[in-house]
């Protein structure tokens, strides 16, 4: 299960919509093990798509090292769909079998195909798409 504060969960949402019109992307840090969020990193869609995403190399290494020096690691990836429901496309899980080969990342998509945004999470591994729950935490703002 994900865990997530709502400040967080409030967060992922806002940059999904502040990214159209193509799909947005970020890191997702926690402790090492863990699938508490505990800080969010918008990053920039290197490949300024509305169908795919891409993250900036040189933004990732920066949030590497800071993560790294925060004793914290990255535990997932959150990018959004801007057309479609948030269920991880063919692109989506080449791109874990390439990034996550031990499947212990979270996938979280945000959906933008409805007025009202949703989030939803994932693990994949060898290709099986499996969905986590979400458990969103703490007071709205």
């Amino acid at each position: 299960m994900l865990e997530l504060p709502r400040a967080l969960h409030e967060e992922m949402i806002g940059h999904a919509v502040r990214g159209l019109p193509n799909e947005a992307c970020g890191l997702i840090v926690g402790m090492f093990g863990s699938d508490r969020v505990e800080r969010f990193f918008p990053m920039r869609n290197a490949a300024e798509s509305s169908r795919i995403y891409e993250l900036d190399s040189h933004e990732m290494m920066a949030v590497e090292r800071e993560v790294d020096e925060g004793g914290l690691a990255i535990i997932g990836v959150m990018h959004s769909h801007t057309h479609t429901i948030n269920y991880p496309s063919p692109t989506d899980v080449a791109d874990a079998a390439r990034f996550d080969p031990f499947g212990s990342w979270q996938f979280v998509i945000v959906s933008l195909k409805d007025p009202d945004p949703s989030l939803r999470s994932y693990r994949i591994l060898d290709g099986e798409i499996t969905e986590q729950s979400v458990r969103v935490v703490g007071t709205g703002s």
